[in-house]
């Protein structure tokens, strides 16, 4: 299998949001005084939006969901777009979620979760921030713990019986985490 680099764009993604928000809430605040229009953002604002999770488990937020949950919220919510069988559905545009395993850096590459996210980390925030592709956003925390669970398991990385939840979800073994190098620089928090 070939190594791909992982520069962890998700820090990088959750350092610049935080600073952004830092330096936005004070320009929201000049200029409010300023030009007389806008407002300084409240906590929960920014709590709203504040909803990255990281792969060594920080940022999971409570609730937990599972396998046989998340089959009937996916058959709700995630079939029409990726099929019954995850494998995408024809003209949706959606991803194939499993399969694949082993393929990457061949000629027949499928990226999925389960060959090519190195960490569960992953699927639960794109799932929280993007999902369902009709209404992003709209999913409780326990049905994207229970969505994750019952994806997990079709990949063949979780047990039928599984539980997610901030702490389980954060000690699942994806098939491809060594997949990247990692970056060897000093001021690059490594998860590992």
């Amino acid at each position: 299998m070939t190594k791909k680099p992982f520069t962890r764009v998700s820090m990088h993604t959750a350092l610049s949001v935080s600073v952004l928000l830092a330096s936005g809430a004070f320009a929201a605040t000049a200029n409010a005084e300023k030009f007389g229009f806008g407002t300084t953002p409240t906590a929960e604002e920014i709590a709203a939006i504040n909803i990255d999770v990281m792969p060594d488990g920080r940022g999971y937020p409570s609730g937990s969901g599972t396998v046989a949950q998340g089959k009937e919220i996916y058959t709700q919510q995630c079939a029409s777009c990726h099929g019954d069988d995850m494998q995408s559905v024809k003209g949706t545009g959606a991803d194939a979620l499993i399969g694949g395993r082993g393929s990457i850096g061949t000629e027949k590459t499928k990226k999925t979760v389960e060959s090519y996210w190195p960490y569960a980390s992953t699927l639960f925030d794109y799932i929280k921030r993007a999902m369902p592709f009709t209404a992003p956003g709209s999913l409780t925390n326990d049905e994207i713990y229970a969505v994750s669970a019952y994806i997990l398991h079709k990949g063949n990385i979780i047990d039928a019986d599984a539980t997610m939840n901030a702490e389980t979800m954060s000690k699942v073994e994806m098939p491809n985490k060594d997949g990247f190098i990692p970056d060897p620089r000093p001021d690059v928090f490594n998860y590992r």
